[in-house]
């Protein structure tokens, strides 16, 4: 075998994958390696291949060809009892267990442990309990599973998954049935799993602010092979990933993971003083009202940089670190000039700090907002 699929640095790695259906690839030449207690995220267009990526790396579906490797030994070569008491896996499909509560299905996660007759022992009660309260769904124990919410199903997945005290978690998007209170937690509870218990973690995820801020390695998909693997800090830069979505409409901040809609088209109406995060709300508002808006003096470093880039007609900006310059004030009166109406969004303490200029300018030219 390969050096690189028996290198103990990984547990989990694959070599030369291509998966698929009926023969035919789909996602060629896929590399994957992960470090215990590592969170991996797959992300990509709807469509790209996600989930069969899963679906291959769990043995759920037999590569066309390459390999999966999990410490060191071919998916394929481990006994199904020994790889589930390894690997757990939440995939989107939906169960529908008859005459089951919420307890019971967690409790199925322990059956790699109890042999034929799913007896389980005070151990295995003591995991199934510590699972559902890591979830939060202890109050859930004993309703019929049929009857609660999506969002309570996965995280009684989840719950289920846990049980089984796995080495390697697979999740395919799942975050998709829960409120924001929810995801925040489900979010956390892996990443307190992945650092005290060194869990690894193998998911696909649609909400890229989360993927940006859980993962140690992204895998983006598109087309028919892996597009960039990297950390999210090389991933989420410059225009990548308006490239990987093929975004035409509106537009996504690397930088910042700001999605905007597209900016109002037209000559500027008003012109926006804004700074430290305090114009993005107008910005927002002007733009959901159809009125198109230049805004500035901005610094290219400052929180409302993004927005206004996105969203403003016109932005009269400086590099960040360099003073202001009597041009750039010039640009700004001749555009304030143009327009109707002029606000500030600044506080009175950040007008205190402003270079003299243009205090100035915002004095003799604008409202407040």
């Amino acid at each position: 075998m390969n050096k690189d699929l028996t290198d103990k640095e990984y547990i989990f790695c694959t070599k030369g994958l291509s998966v698929g259906y009926q023969g035919i690839p789909l996602i060629r030449d896929i590399t994957l390696k992960v470090k215990q207690g590592e969170i991996l995220t797959l992300i990509g267009p709807n469509g790209a291949g996600k989930t069969t990526i899963l679906k291959s790396l769990i043995n759920q579906l037999r590569p066309i060809s390459g390999c999966v490797v999990l410490k060191q030994q071919e998916i394929q070569s481990i006994n199904p009892t020994l790889l589930s008491q390894k690997m757990s896996i939440v995939l989107t499909e939906k169960i529908h267990p008859e005459m089951m509560t919420c307890e019971d299905v967690v409790a199925t996660g322990r059956y790699p442990y109890t042999g034929r007759f799913g007896i389980l022992n005070d151990h295995d009660r003591n995991v199934i309990k510590d699972s559902m309260e890591l979830v939060h769904i202890t109050e859930l124990s004993e309703k019929n599973f049929l009857q609660i919410s999506d969002g309570q199903k996965q995280r009684v997945m989840l719950a289920r998954a846990l049980a089984q005290e796995p080495d390697i978690l697979v999740l395919d998007e799942p975050t998709s049935f829960l409120d924001i209170r929810y995801k925040l937690e489900f979010l956390s509870i892996l990443q307190t799993m992945a650092r005290e218990k060194n869990l690894t973690v193998i998911m696909s995820l649609h909400e890229l602010d989360f993927a940006r801020r859980i993962s140690d390695k992204i895998a983006c998909i598109k087309g028919d092979y892996i597009h960039r693997f990297g950390s999210p800090e090389e991933i989420f830069s410059g225009n990548y990933i308006t490239e990987l979505f093929g975004i035409t409409t509106g537009s996504y901040d690397g930088l910042s993971g700001s999605p905007e809609l597209s900016k109002v088209s037209g000559s500027p109406t008003c012109f926006v003083f804004a700074g430290g995060g305090t114009g993005t709300p107008l910005f927002h508002k002007l733009q959901r009202q159809g009125i198109p808006f230049a805004a500035g003096i901005l610094w290219e470093n400052d929180l409302d940089y993004p927005c206004a880039k996105a969203l403003a007609t016109e932005v009269i900006s400086i590099p960040a670190f360099q003073e202001l310059t009597p041009k750039q004030i010039k640009q700004a009166e001749d555009l304030i000039g143009q327009c109707e109406n002029v606000y500030c969004t600044l506080t009175k303490e950040m007008l205190e700090h402003l270079p003299e200029p243009l205090l100035k300018l915002i004095q003799n030219s604008s409202s407040t907002e």
